[in-house]
């Protein structure tokens, strides 16, 4: 006859704070509401948007743009001042997205012809957003 099996307690994970899991839930809608006023702004530039959030290895393209024989991959900075999210790319970010794009590039037969080039369009509260080309 076996003995009963006794129940092992089970390890929970410490749960998050309420406030953290609702700044990290207002955080992730305002970055998408971002990234939609960012190709709005860009439609009516005259691009064609081809994608938002595009994963790639160690880079997540937030908007794949294209207007005439130019491939733009846009990244979206919003900040509470203008010049907060001018500086928000660093060096290191914009190399990862450069790569993504040329492996996107590679990978994609439809895209081939068109020219790479690294984009931001940043965000901040009362301002127009600003596209800046060819970083």
């Amino acid at each position: 006859m076996k003995p009963p099996r006794v129940a092992r307690p089970r390890l929970t994970r410490p749960a998050k704070a309420d406030w953290r899991r609702a700044r990290g839930g207002q955080a992730f809608r305002a970055g998408h509401a971002a990234e939609w006023l960012a190709a709005a702004w860009l439609v009516l530039k005259g691009y064609r948007i081809l994608g938002f959030r595009l994963k790639a290895p160690g880079a997540e393209i937030d908007i794949l743009a294209q207007k005439a024989e130019v491939l733009a991959v846009v990244e979206v900075k919003r900040r509470a001042t203008a010049e907060a999210a001018e500086t928000a790319l660093s060096p290191a970010q914009r190399e990862r997205l450069r790569l993504a794009g040329e492996r996107l590039l590679r990978q994609r037969p439809g895209l081939t012809g068109l020219r790479l080039r690294l984009d931001t369009v940043t965000l901040a509260s009362g301002r127009f957003p600003r596209h800046r080309r060819g970083l």
